[in-house]
């Protein structure tokens, strides 16, 4: 007859082995997630310089995501670059609406507001800017786009790390996207290092958020 006390500490490590397998799984997930996403929006992701290039590349929108603007109104770098590639898409006949979505939460900090002023002084006319103030996150600029403001396709702008979620999250909800790469300078390592390593946190909820159908932050 087996010895049940010998029996108990192999059952035991059994537990533990598949717990310590399980842990791993999910623990190595979001990489795996983050990787799976890259590749499958790979194909839609252009530098601005291919999609000048091509005569068949446009839509009628382009979407511009906000990002962080100092106190005296200037645009960071990297918004100053999303900015900056939409207004050479419109002024290259690939646009002819820009839409620029960011937040508007405090009545001193406004994205969208400073991002279309920089557009105007661009040269692009003011009616060809629409303002989403309540852009306050990705999953809010896209739903907002697509189930607000009626916009079924679209060029997505925003940095190279930033365009497969974007993708992704729009895509989901279902409008046809391709995205152009707005990275148009050498960003500080902090900068890009903050950046790159919100994005798999950030991707997580954007699943969820796609999975739950959810509506935008705000949705007036």
């Amino acid at each position: 007859m087996p010895n049940s006390r010998s029996s108990r500490p192999k059952r035991l490590r059994r537990w533990i082995v598949g717990l310590l397998i399980l842990a791993g799984m999910a623990a190595s997930f979001p990489f795996l997630l983050q990787r799976a996403v890259g590749w499958a929006y790979a194909d839609r992701m252009i530098s601005l310089d291919a999609a000048l290039a091509d005569s068949a590349f446009g839509q009628g929108v382009a979407i511009v995501y906000g990002a962080r603007v100092y106190a005296s109104g200037r645009l960071s770098p990297m918004l100053r670059d999303r900015v900056e590639t939409a207004v050479q898409l419109y002024h290259a006949g690939k646009v002819n609406t820009l839409l620029m979505s960011g937040d508007n939460r405090a009545a001193n900090y406004d994205e969208p507001g400073h991002m279309r002023d920089y557009a105007i002084s661009r040269g692009v006319p003011a009616a060809a800017i629409r303002t989403d103030p309540s852009g306050l996150r990705t999953y809010d600029t896209c739903y907002r786009a697509k189930h607000l403001l009626g916009v079924e396709s679209a060029i997505l702008v925003t940095q190279a790390f930033h365009l497969p979620r974007a993708l992704f999250t729009c895509d989901a909800l279902g409008m046809e996207v391709t995205g152009v790469v707005a990275d148009q300078r050498i960003y500080s390592a902090a900068s890009l290092s903050w950046s790159e390593s919100r994005e798999i946190p950030a991707l997580l909820v954007a699943l969820f958020d796609v999975v739950r159908r959810r509506p935008a932050t705000v949705t007036g």
